[in-house]
Order: structure tokens, then sequence, then C-alpha cells
């Protein structure tokens, strides 16, 4: 079996385009969605337009959940576009995402950990910024959870971590948002480096499951054009670069 797997679209549906076509390329057999959909500076309804009619595995991620709980004079501007933007059938999909999902005995979809779709899996945050969690921390994020394979996202930083009892955690990376600042617990960035899209294919065979990390050109300059256009320069340092 051969999964793609994408998570934090955040409404760049030109990456989401290009991420689709590689995985058609490559030909897996299923692919499966970790959340952060349409929240973003760019094109919420045209992302939930392509997708709804895949009928994806899809989890929801924060922003869903956001978009759902929240009254719009306390939304975010991602979340206030999408808001604004999609449709009530659109917001009613997403509002109905479960918050996790278990695709096979084998594989659970998460968007940040089993129990949070804020917490960071395979990152950790501290007073002097980001580092990569260890392994000892993802053990015990990943809790009792008895999946050989858990898909998160949420931090939009490919990474795979295995730990001693076997389990295999895999972050795909973000199709749309390559790099973003946050304050929560501490004030940190996120950074993948370059601004291309990225999705992982994870696959089982006879000895077992393995990880493919994945980055897809696309038009990341008109995507940095595109925000600019929709008064959003804190993305287009980011879609242009892969940094903050």
């Amino acid at each position: 079996m051969k999964i793609a797997v994408m998570s934090d679209i955040h409404g760049n549906v030109a990456a989401l385009n290009a991420v689709l076509a590689d995985a058609a390329a490559r030909q897996v057999d299923r692919i499966v969605n970790l959340g952060d959909i349409c929240s973003g500076a760019l094109f919420p309804r045209e992302t939930a337009e392509r997708l709804m009619p895949l009928g994806l595995p899809t989890i929801r991620g924060n922003h869903e959940r956001q978009l759902a709980d929240q009254p719009r004079e306390r939304m975010g501007l991602s979340d206030r576009h999408a808001a604004d933007t999609l449709r009530p059938h659109q917001l009613a999909w997403l509002a109905a995402l479960p918050p996790t999902l278990r695709l096979t005995d084998d594989v659970l979809l998460v968007h940040g950990t089993p129990d949070s779709d804020l917490a960071y899996f395979l990152e950790t945050v501290t007073k002097v910024g980001l580092r990569e969690a260890t392994r000892h921390e993802a053990k015990q994020r990943a809790g009792s959870v008895d999946a050989a394979v858990i898909l998160c996202g949420h931090t939009h930083l490919q990474r795979i971590i295995k730990l001693d009892d076997g389990r295999m955690i895999v972050n795909p990376g973000s199709v749309g948002l390559p790099a973003y600042d946050d304050d929560r617990p501490h004030p940190h960035l996120v950074e993948s480096g370059s601004p291309h899209a990225r999705y992982a294919v994870v696959s089982s065979d006879r000895h077992g499951w393995s990880v493919d990390l994945i980055a897809v050109n696309y038009d990341w300059e008109k995507a940095a054009r595109d925000a600019e256009a929709n008064g959003r320069t804190d993305w287009s340092r980011a879609l242009r670069t892969g940094r903050v």
C-alpha cells in the first residue's frame, strides 16, 4: 500500500494541485489529508472546491475547529478570510470533519498529537526557540496509541521519528505554507528553508513501513503575489523563500 499524506494546505490551491499531480504520477493507492485546509491568505473557496469531490480521508486541524467554534471578531486574519470566503456547505464540511481517524489498524491520522490539535509532536518549543523533539518526548506524546504509523501535521516541517517500540511518527510537512512564526508557548520561528510544496508517501510491504519525504515545484512567486494582493505581505516572504 502506498499512501500520499498531505497536511496544512492553508488555501494554497496551486500548491495543492501540484502535490495531487505528483502523487498521481507516483501511483499511490490512497491520499489522506491531515487538516488546516483552507485558512490562509490565498484561496479558501477554491481549495474546498478542489478537495470535496475527491472524498479523501480527512481530519480537521486547529483552524477547522477555530472556524467552527470562534466568533468572527475573535478570529485571526487567516480564519477570517476563510470565514468570509467559504460557502455555507463548505464550512459545514469542514465543521463535520473528525479530529482523528484510524485509516487502517496500522495507521492513525492526527493533526497535532493524538490528544491535541495544537500540540507539537516532533518539535519542542523552548524559551530560546524551536528544536527537534527527542524520542522520549515523542513517545510521551504518542501515549498508548497502538498504531504502527502515526501521521501528524501542524508544524509544517517534514520529519520522521521511529520509537524504540517500533512505532513510526511521520510529519509530511506543509503543502501550502513553508514557514510561519508563533508565540505559543514562547516566540519561535518554523522554517522549512525553501518554498516547495511538501508531502510524504508512506508505503508498506512485507518488510514493513517506509517513508519518502517529497518536495514539489509549483509557481510560488505567483502565490506570493496573490497573498500580497489580498493584503497579506506577512505571507509573501514565507511563500517565496521558506523563511519568515
